[in-house]
């Protein structure tokens, strides 16, 4: 067989057995996510693992480098990704993605074991900075632009001299309206 037949036999292993799971997304034929643990549990990882023409003779990439991981230590992740490793050169030339994602989720606690969170901290400036950047905020507020149709349409609706004509407005219109009627109602 070949690696594109082994990949296509592959990938559709992958769909039937995860179908409708949350933790496995396919991302192209060539690539896929598998998340390691539920949403809130503070352990878990997403593996991004991508085919190389030649896989399964060849290691597949993986990486954690989605945003999902960023609370994760690079030193965890280093360990996570030479254990995978490892599981991929004992598989390598099968169709390994089931077994390397089952692998992950029964050694997700070992994988994890170090694992302090990474925590980035927010700062706060003092209150007479925040009122400055306040008050230059609000120097700077732009007026509205005109698109280049509406001032077509301005240009448009003036005469000669620059003025638009009586009742463009729809106020206008109205007041015109009003006043016409209720002096027809006097005068006859």
């Amino acid at each position: 067989m070949t690696a594109n037949e082994d990949q296509e036999m592959e990938l559709e292993a992958l769909r039937s057995i995860y179908e409708g799971d949350e933790c496995f997304k396919e991302i192209s034929p060539l690539s896929f996510q598998f998340r390691i643990g539920d949403l809130e549990d503070m352990k878990a990882f997403i593996l991004d693992v991508t085919w190389p023409e030649t896989y399964p003779e060849t290691a597949p990439q993986m990486s954690l480098d989605a945003f999902f991981n960023n609370r994760i230590s690079a030193d965890t992740k280093q360990l996570i990704l030479v254990k995978l490793e490892e599981q991929v050169e004992a598989n390598l030339g099968t169709a390994m993605m089931y077994t390397l994602f089952e692998w992950a989720k029964e050694n997700q606690d070992a994988l994890m074991e170090n694992h302090k969170p990474v925590v980035t901290s927010v700062t706060f400036t003092a209150s007479s900075e925040m009122i400055t950047a306040a008050s230059t905020a609000k120097k700077k507020e732009k007026k509205e632009q005109l698109t280049k149709s509406q001032k077509r349409r301005i240009i448009s609706r003036t005469d000669n001299k620059g003025e638009l004509p009586r009742g463009w407005n729809w106020v206008d219109v109205i007041k015109v309206g009003v006043f016409h009627s209720f002096s027809t109602r006097w005068c006859t």
